[in-house]
């Protein structure tokens, strides 16, 4: 496995991450603890040290599992999570990003978790009005202060919120999380010029592009109801499809696909971090051999 340095945080991490949303049970498939078990454990002996997170994976399930999984291995592992993206305790999204609740959220996942302190805390994909909150902030910093915190970070929606990247400075942020693959590219533009500048530490997200980039779905298929690929509409998910399987066409022939989408995430320098989700531990392997590849010309 090969590490980076993540920014400004100087915390070297696994080029290939943990992504957990899986555990929440929002990709077809319910998890149970041995399961999740296995997982994290079956990383750790790849050399994966990176596990990313959110509060709203299941309702601080994804982070109870992860938190009991990682028992007497805390500080073997990096954990990042999130707050404010919480559609599962009746308040609206607004209500989720004021600092009172913000600190609430704080507390379950740091009891989720298991844990004293959290390394990357992140804003999870707030608008501008949720992100540009000087009070906000002012309060993490206290967190930071405190020790519940090391890092913070901001999980954008979309890579084109490029406000809240030029930002990051101001407001004490240290890690960006982007949606960036070889479908979606638009990063290059705007996240990873300004992360340049600022020495921010990049976590990319979606490397299989929902995978889409395994090569295992055609145009058309249909995903069952506790998928949450199937609440977007037909016909933009079969073009991204579509739009996988081309650029598939890249892929070396003795590299699995799985393999090569992660790698080619970071052909990209800025890229500290890919952060893949497995369901079993197949998945798993795939993802984490690219941690050991480098498709970087000389």
């Amino acid at each position: 496995m090969q590490y980076r340095r993540l920014g400004k945080t100087e915390l070297q991490v696994s080029t290939i991450g943990l992504g957990t949303w899986q555990f929440g049970g929002a990709w077809g498939k319910t998890f149970t603890q041995p399961e999740v078990d296995n997982l994290i454990h079956g990383g750790a002996e790849y050399g994966i040290n990176f596990i990313d997170t959110a509060e709203c994976y299941g309702h601080h399930v994804s982070e109870g599992f992860i938190g009991q999984a990682l028992q007497g291995q805390r500080d073997k592992w990096i954990i990042a999570t999130k707050f404010g993206h919480n559609w599962h305790n009746g308040l609206s999204q607004d209500e989720n990003y004021q600092p009172a609740q913000v600190l609430l959220q704080l507390e379950e996942s740091l009891r989720a978790l298991n844990t004293d302190y959290i390394d990357i805390y992140q804003l999870h994909s707030g608008k501008r009005e949720h992100f540009d909150n000087d009070e906000l902030w002012t309060v993490l910093d206290k967190q930071v202060q405190a020790g519940k915190v090391r890092f913070l970070g901001n999980s954008i929606g979309n890579p084109n919120m490029l406000f809240q990247v030029q930002k990051s400075r101001d407001f004490g942020i240290s890690v960006i999380q982007t949606v960036y693959n070889a479908v979606k590219r638009k990063a290059e533009e705007t996240v990873f010029p300004v992360s340049e500048q600022q020495d921010l530490g990049v976590i990319a997200r979606v490397p299989l592009a929902s995978g889409f980039l395994t090569g295992k779905y055609q145009p058309g298929h249909i995903f069952p109801d506790n998928d949450v690929r199937s609440q977007r509409p037909q016909e933009g998910r079969d073009e991204e499809i579509a739009t996988a399987l081309k650029a598939l066409e890249e892929k070396p022939a003795d590299m699995e696909a799985s393999t090569w989408a992660n790698a080619w995430c970071l052909q990209q320098s800025r890229v500290a971090t890919v952060i893949p989700g497995s369901k079993d531990l197949q998945q798993l392997a795939l993802n984490a051999a690219a941690g050991t590849i480098n498709l970087i010309s000389p």
